[in-house]
């Protein structure tokens, strides 16, 4: 069986294991690239090359042994190693080395690029609860490399039928912001299992039941609890005070779940087997036999604050297919999810305000300057007029139009215009959604060519917190307007009754000069994931340098605001862009990228070292 060309360094404290896999992979690497280039065998002594190739393998497996070892949540972009797996013929990016070995499994098993990417997002719900799952959405990006087609498909949550335009107003005041997450009021109708199962029916090789089986076993045998997953549990006071998720993630005496134990999950096995037998049937349908819908919506009218979620909105959820959005950056081709995702229309505001300026594959000063400075009006126009398509009037074409674009980014002078900005097509911004990054995404390329990005998610850290059946239900109501109406004018992105929340989920696909595939990315990150996926766009197209490089290169961004650095930025960066009239704010951005980019040897894939993501490619 061909070995998985995968690096994926150790965790600092393991120096041992970090020297073997070292060697391992040097020795495993000039062996195959001579044995490629069929250099070696004519000068092996004879007798030796068994030997020879008994040590490739032992050192092939020492290494990606060593690769598996889980690391903790890191401090900042380069607390720990980014995860790189190089020169395959197929790649599997995802947030969790159990998910990536899920999907890898599965296209060794002749499966296709969707369905690699369905079991790997059912683990990812199992082993990363806090970012996404059954009871989330998401938006997925599907490239057929035969039709050579893109299409997107839409799973993004709704609102009620009964929902109202003052959901989250008390006295015509914005409710606090933890009570209007962590309730019932926050949970849409879920909608990620419906779309991955138009995906499959339309992209699937291997039966949708196989699919499934990966998470099943896990959740039934347990897996390991990682350091990111047990720290987040232990800082959450919501999480804790929520009866449906309490028993799961703390034990009797109200003690967290901690890292290195193993958790198990029979709930949500017995919710998986009923999906892999009956399909989005058995979530969805109230009359089902596994009751799924029916407890969905007594848990969430059971709540301290209560929502109207009602079994006729389930019947009435249908996932999307839509048209993907597309531009160019230069001679490259990008591709991203359209509305209700903000994510393909900014990302291709951005790209298009830079393209009047040279490449600077070193992103230095002037080019953070004015990346921040395009990213201040393309979130002006984003919080003004976008939102759901099947409700309001959008814009697009105006929107992402050349001369637009150009007229814009003329305005881009060497130092930053003071206040928020206006949209240029006359409407101010409106109070955008909560839209918190707790997300996840995932990136896949199979042997034949086909390719899936996926970002999906239960919005905050663990969703309303509320529990049902082994799943966390989300909470991405608040990703609609925190104010509805402001001066007589109602946002664009209001509540109202089936509508779809604003989301800046940015799955994206690049295409060369020539209509090959040239990379497929995104990123968990809330409205940061703009930003993460045009800095990472801008990097592939002008250069610089590996995919390792481009997801661990430090972050910044403005979202019509103070300009965001990651922290730790250069003190001359911060003095320069001062001098430029930025306010800047300094934090963390984790970002979660997972990048598959083209190259000579064949695909590269890095997984971004701020979470603990996984690559592997064959």
């Amino acid at each position: 069986m061909t070995q998985p060309r995968q690096v994926l360094a150790c965790r600092p404290g393991s120096r041992a294991r970090a020297v073997v896999a070292r060697c391992a992979r040097l020795l495993y690497g000039f062996i195959a690239r001579h044995a490629r280039r069929r250099c070696l065998l004519p000068w092996l002594p004879a007798g030796t090359f068994a030997p020879l190739l008994a040590v490739w393998l032992f050192g092939a497996s020492l290494a990606a042994a060593a690769a598996s070892t889980a690391e903790p949540e890191p401090a900042g972009p380069r607390a720990r190693s980014v995860a790189v797996a190089e020169g395959g013929r197929q790649m599997v990016v995802s947030a969790n080395a159990h998910a990536t070995r899920a999907a890898d499994a599965v296209l060794q098993a002749g499966g296709c690029a969707i369905d690699a990417a369905i079991a790997a997002q059912l683990v990812l719900g199992l082993v990363e609860p806090q970012s996404s799952g059954i009871g989330g959405g998401g938006f997925l990006l599907h490239y057929a490399a035969r039709k050579q087609r893109a299409d997107a498909y839409d799973g993004r949550e709704t609102a009620p039928a009964a929902a109202r335009l003052d959901r989250f107003l008390e006295h015509g005041r914005p409710l606090p912001r933890r009570e209007r997450i962590a309730s019932g009021l926050s949970v849409g109708v879920p909608g990620l299992i419906p779309m991955l199962e138009m995906a499959h029916r339309a992209h699937g090789c291997l039966p949708w039941p196989r699919l499934f089986e990966p998470a099943i076993d896990l959740a039934e045998e347990g897996f390991v609890v990682s350091p990111r997953l047990a720290q987040l549990v232990a800082e959450d006071p919501d999480l804790r005070a929520s009866p449906s998720a309490r028993s799961y993630f703390y034990d009797a005496a109200g003690h967290p779940v901690a890292a290195g134990a193993r958790l198990v999950n029979p709930a949500l096995a017995a919710t998986l087997r009923a999906l892999a037998a009956d399909g989005a049937a058995a979530l969805m349908a109230p009359d089902h036999a596994s009751g799924l819908a029916r407890a969905i919506v007594a848990a969430v009218r059971a709540d301290r604050r209560p929502g109207d979620l009602a079994a006729a909105d389930f019947i009435a959820y249908r996932a999307q297919r839509r048209s993907a959005l597309c531009g160019n950056y230069r001679d490259v081709r990008v591709c991203g999810m359209p509305p209700p995702s903000s994510g393909a229309v900014t990302v291709l505001q951005i790209l298009g305000m830079l393209q009047r300026f040279a490449p600077d594959p070193a992103q230095g000063e002037r080019f953070v300057h004015r990346f921040a400075a395009a990213s201040r009006l393309a979130f002006a126009d984003r919080d003004a007029w976008l939102g759901d398509p099947d409700f309001q009037y959008l814009p697009l074409d105006r929107l992402l139009a050349a001369p637009y674009l150009a007229r814009r980014s003329n305005t881009i002078g060497d130092n930053l215009e003071p206040g928020p900005a206006a949209s240029g097509l006359g409407r101010t911004a409106m109070p955008p959604g909560e839209e918190l990054p707790a997300t996840t995404h995932l990136s896949i390329v199979d042997a034949r060519g086909n390719a899936v990005a996926l970002t999906s998610s239960i919005e905050d850290a663990f969703g309303s917190r509320i529990m049902v059946a082994g799943f966390l239900l989300n909470n991405q109501l608040t990703d609609f307007s925190t104010e509805p109406l402001r001066d007589g004018r109602l946002a664009a992105n209001r509540v109202e009754p089936g509508k779809r929340p604003l989301s800046s989920m940015a799955p994206t696909l690049l295409f060369d000069r020539d209509g090959r595939l040239l990379a497929v990315l995104g990123s968990p990150g809330g409205t940061r994931i703009i930003g993460y996926v045009a800095q990472a766009v801008a990097a592939v197209v002008d250069g610089a340098g590996p995919a390792g490089s481009i997801v661990s290169a430090a972050h910044f961004g403005n979202r019509n605001g103070a300009t965001e650095l990651e922290q730790g930025a250069p003190e001359e960066l911060k003095t320069a862009l001062s001098r430029r009239g930025h306010r800047l704010e300094l934090g963390p951005m984790t970002s979660g990228l997972a990048l598959i980019l083209r190259t000579p040897q064949g695909w590269s894939g890095a997984a971004d070292p701020r979470r603990e993501g996984h690559a592997m490619g064959r």
